[in-house]
């Protein structure tokens, strides 16, 4: 069979009208339960799989492919109306998003975040097209030496992420890697910090955690300002059309763009890396990079260009472990590998051979899926901005349900509640007293991945610390992460020379 008959073939699978309405419900449920605060991609994902049992193999991949590509812009909407990120790979630029909200550019915001996870969307499924087989022939180079580095590098971020006070950031990322501690020790299997709970057997659970800090924080700071006697005023709506000066933002950061799309490419590609990790580097990387760094955290958009188009870009990069080795390279993606065996297309290099079709109709479902977001986000934004207009005091109880309808679904227990409300309320006094929140959720995110590829590779080399440097990918790797560590402190010890240094002419 010519490659022209496969794409024919492949074509009319897709152009199937079943296809087609199946995608188009399955993205509008993705944008639903996206927008949702605490409700995921994962979760859309697997409340889709029972619907797939009835399904022939290209529906229920379009319905699958769908829901997780909408529901990760989907979670930009309440990130940037209530500062609550909808989903975790909406968190690391969550603070931008809401000030420019806050500036009245809501649709400036909205719009970016749209239009930029559109681009960042087909650039991962062009390379997903181009590239599967070589990029996860490099994944797969990735050993316990590389993933160490990985983490190191990811946690530096909270770092660069810090807007005002780095030593602030760095006691909040401590307070997450502490959290990750919690449950069965990854080596020994003996449980640790658990103070007898069975449920903290598995660990602070990481989506009650973020609905806690990020949600349950904002709407603890909602009911006091009820009934403060100076209320801010209402966040204005946002001038014009979504669209409206968007094209300028697009040309004025065109290798933002690009480079984010890069980044998340490769890092979606990374067996469980995972959009939300390629947010939080690809946010960290344009801060360090940028010419206006201060900006970042107080509204700027340059930032959300880099991460909106890596977390949509990891989508993709997500698919090509999944399809050429069958292995994971997120939790969506091992959600795609059990639908893959359970309708007959066992993932691996075969799958190319025996079913290119089949192949070739998932990346068009990409494709069409990834264009479908643009007027499916818009209607999505419309609708959401009538949450504006709804008094905090019906809001703020609405959004406390969804908190803990969230929280409770993802632990199938109240426990996951406790752990939101005793999150929540540390989060609101850490931002009382200026303690930023997101490098928390960064340490719980990478903690454990951090310990256990930390603790494999000493085993394997003996505690010979010099096997972290042996391999060629990890030496570059950690070469970087001393780098950016050395730079990190040079910086500081300058700064508080100079300042000792004027102290005295100010007086």
């Amino acid at each position: 069979m010519g490659f022209g008959d496969i794409l024919l073939q492949a074509a009319l699978l897709v152009l199937d009208p079943q296809v087609l309405l199946t995608a188009l419900l399955a993205g509008a449920f993705g944008m639903f339960v996206g927008a949702m605060p605490g409700l995921t991609a994962t979760m859309a994902t697997a409340l889709l799989v029972p619907m797939t049992f009835f399904m022939d193999p290209i529906p229920a991949l379009a319905a699958i492919v769908a829901a997780s590509g909408m529901a990760i812009f989907a979670g930009d909407i309440p990130g940037a109306l209530l500062r609550i990120p909808g989903t975790p790979a909406s968190a690391a630029y969550v603070e931008d998003s809401h000030r420019l909200a806050q500036q009245g550019k809501l649709n400036m915001a909205l719009g970016t975040n749209l239009l930029v996870s559109c681009i960042g969307g087909l650039f991962g499924v062009t390379v997903l097209i181009a590239a599967a087989p070589l990029l996860a022939e490099f994944a797969l180079r990735f050993t316990s030496y590389e993933y160490f580095w990985l983490a190191a590098l990811g946690l530096s971020c909270a770092i660069f992420i810090a807007s005002a006070d780095p030593l602030k950031a760095g006691i909040a990322l401590l307070i997450g890697l502490a959290m990750a501690t919690v449950g069965l020790d990854p080596t020994t299997g003996v449980p640790r910090f658990t103070l007898g709970q069975v449920d903290l057997m598995a660990g602070v659970e990481f989506i009650p955690a973020m609905i806690g800090l990020f949600a349950l924080a904002e709407v603890m700071r909602g009911v006091i300002r009820l009934n403060h006697t100076a209320p801010p005023p209402p966040m204005p709506a946002g001038e014009g059309g979504l669209f409206k000066g968007v094209g300028g933002v697009i040309r004025r950061h065109p290798g933002n763009i690009l480079r984010g799309s890069l980044m998340g490419t490769l890092i979606g590609a990374l067996p469980g890396a995972g959009a939300d990790i390629a947010a939080w580097m690809a946010y960290a990387v344009s801060k360090r990079f940028s010419k206006t760094p201060e900006k970042y955290g107080k509204g700027h958009v340059e930032g959300l260009v880099d991460a909106s188009a890596a977390n949509n870009a990891a989508v993709g990069g997500a698919w090509i472990p999944a399809l050429v080795f069958g292995i994971p390279g997120d939790s969506v993606t091992a959600i795609v590998i059990g639908v893959l065996y359970m309708k007959g297309m066992n993932p691996g290099p075969t799958v190319f051979i025996q079913n290119p079709q089949l192949i070739y109709a998932v990346f068009m479902i990409f494709i069409l899926t990834t264009l479908m977001m643009v007027p499916l986000g818009w209607v999505a934004v419309k609708a959401a901005r009538q949450v504006l207009r709804v008094p905090s005091r019906v809001l703020l109880p609405i959004v406390l349900s969804f908190c803990i309808v969230g929280a409770f679904a993802m632990t199938n227990s109240v426990f996951g509640i406790v752990i939101m409300l005793a999150l929540g309320l540390l989060g609101w006094l850490m931002e009382e007293n200026g303690f930023p929140v997101a490098p928390i959720i960064l340490g719980l995110v990478l903690g454990g991945m951090f310990e256990r590829m930390f603790m494999t590779s000493m085993i394997k080399s003996g505690g010979d610390l010099t096997a972290f440097f042996e391999r060629p990918i990890a030496a570059g790797l950690g070469v970087c992460v001393l780098l950016i560590w050395g730079v990190s402190i040079l910086g500081a010890l300058r700064r508080r020379g100079k300042a000792r240094h004027s102290a005295p002419a100010g007086r």
